[in-house]
């Protein structure tokens, strides 16, 4: 007799106990877990197995052996629990082979971080089988062939025997120096030395900042779609993100009125993205205006997370918004990651500017972090000077014949030839967020479209929903594979959108 499978043995589980589909997910919300209907269902179909964190949770709620409903071998007997009760574990008697169960923290209960989540997880599981992914999930240059510039390299080499030690906390002086003046051509103003930090990469440093700055029921800010990273990290600072929509029929700006009506007493900042990820969008000098002038009527920080700023397309100019208020708390986000493919050397900076004696609290909290880990990696922020100073073969890939451009203007065009997909192009970065018709299609649910595409194209996307998009109907490409590659997936995504029905 054939070995039975996971999905034989959870659906055996499941009907000794009498338990339907919908049971499982009530159950693992009553113990604070999340657990969706679309998951579910994959694993009683047979088409994902979970992973090992996700099987212990299905063989607590089912009283069976965990490793039998993994892998059908038996070891000790689990005591069942009935579907309206939860089982706790307690600790084991000395000499007990059962050890108390370890919980992920509850902080960690309303973090979404969907770029590497479920669906990347399935599809690394698809890898391991031997199956050919073609991830269209993540930004980073290095795997389609962007090559840091030969200069930067070079200079990492020489100047690597003298980045054995800690540096500042801040920074190389090297580093902030060239930021500095940096920061001078995008005229930011009321910049110091002392407001310039380094991090390994702006995740850290994101982060850092939202520690810093919220309490306990603060609110902020944040666009949707937004970054996950900035939700996260707010969530996980014990603040509260409050999502303020940008508005695709307006090209991707945010909607300010929405903006506007979503301050509170307890809002202490606005975060923007520009140029945007997920959408692309550059955002006009008219909208950062009306922007400062929302933050300076309720006496706001401003957050601006300008990584991509030296991506921009079709003569498109950026405008950093801390330079439209110098009167106004703002701190400004870049780094050299996506601008020099060098998204694996981990090298970001931050940039206080304008009011700064109304924050003086709030950075001495950025300093006691910063020292707290010491500093950025000192190889990384040891090329900052070169990078900023030398050539800019970005400008090469941006401009009409270079590949990020023309790669960009291909993916638009195909996108908009399917039936039942629009976008609106991109301006800068390296994404595109189009939008399903969702009756067209019947999709309610967005991590099941993802799921399904994974599966019969083996194409990996990132669903709307992973940027706090509220609805069903979008998903971010990334567009930098080779032109050759990118056909034959947009072949793939057309043949798919052909038949595909969900449900």
């Amino acid at each position: 007799m054939a070995q039975e499978t996971f999905a034989e043995r959870l659906r055996q589980a499941m009907a000794k106990r009498g338990l339907k589909q919908a049971d499982l997910v009530h159950m693992a919300a009553a113990r604070g877990e999340k657990l969706g209907k679309s998951q579910v269902s994959q694993y009683v179909s047979g088409k994902v197995t979970p992973r090992r964190d996700v099987t212990a949770l299905l063989a607590s709620m089912l009283g069976v052996d965990p490793e039998w409903l993994r892998s059908g071998e038996r070891r000790a007997a689990v005591r069942p629990e009935t579907a309206h009760q939860t089982v706790r574990s307690t600790t084991a008697k000395k000499g007990s082979s059962i050890m108390r169960e370890f919980k992920k923290s509850s902080k960690l209960d309303n973090v979404l971080y969907d770029v590497r989540g479920p669906v990347a997880d399935e599809a690394a599981r698809m890898e391991d089988e031997g199956l050919r992914i073609l991830k269209l999930n993540i930004g980073n240059p290095a795997p389609f062939g962007f090559r840091t510039p030969d200069e930067v390299i070079h200079d990492m080499r020489q100047q690597l025997p003298e980045c054995e030690g800690y540096s500042d906390s801040r920074g190389l002086f090297s580093a902030r120096k060239a930021i500095m003046q940096y920061a001078q051509l995008k005229h930011l103003p009321n910049v110091s030395m002392d407001g310039i930090y380094t991090g390994n990469g702006v995740s850290e440093l994101i982060q850092l900042c939202m520690n810093a700055l919220l309490d306990t029921g603060d609110e902020i800010l944040i666009p949707s779609p937004d970054y996950p990273l900035w939700t996260a990290c707010a969530t996980l600072a014990g603040g509260t993100p409050v999502h303020y929509i940008c508005d695709e029929q307006s090209e991707w700006n945010p909607d300010l009125a929405d903006m506007e009506s979503k301050i509170t007493s307890n809002t202490k900042a606005i975060v923007i993205i520009n140029p945007n990820n997920p959408t692309g969008a550059v955002y006009p000098r008219e909208v950062l205006e009306q922007i400062v002038e929302i933050a300076r009527r309720h006496q706001l920080m401003i957050f601006s997370d300008e990584i991509y700023d030296r991506l921009c397309m079709d003569g498109f100019e950026h405008v950093s918004i801390a330079s439209l208020a110098p009167d106004l708390p703002c701190v400004t986000f870049s780094g050299l990651s996506k601008s020099h493919m060098v998204a694996g050397y981990r090298i970001g900076w931050m940039i206080l500017s304008g009011n700064k004696r109304c924050m003086r609290d709030f950075v001495y909290g950025i300093n006691m972090l910063s020292n707290m880990r010491l500093c950025s990696n000192v190889p990384a922020q040891s090329i900052v000077q070169t990078a900023l100073g030398g050539y800019q073969s970005v400008e090469r890939y941006v401009e009409p014949g270079g590949r990020v451009y023309e790669q960009r203007n291909y993916v638009y065009e195909a996108l908009n030839a399917i039936d039942g997909i629009t976008a609106v192009k991109p301006k800068a970065a390296f994404y595109i967020f189009p939008k399903i018709d969702v009756k067209k299609f019947n999709i309610t649910d967005d991590e099941q479209f993802a799921l399904d595409l994974l599966h019969e194209k083996h194409i990996l996307i990132t669903r709307g929903g992973g940027f706090n998009w509220p609805e069903p109907d979008h998903f971010r490409i990334v567009y930098l594979p080779r032109m050759g590659v990118l056909r034959e997936a947009m072949g793939e995504l057309a043949d798919f959108f052909a038949h595909y029905r969900q449900g």
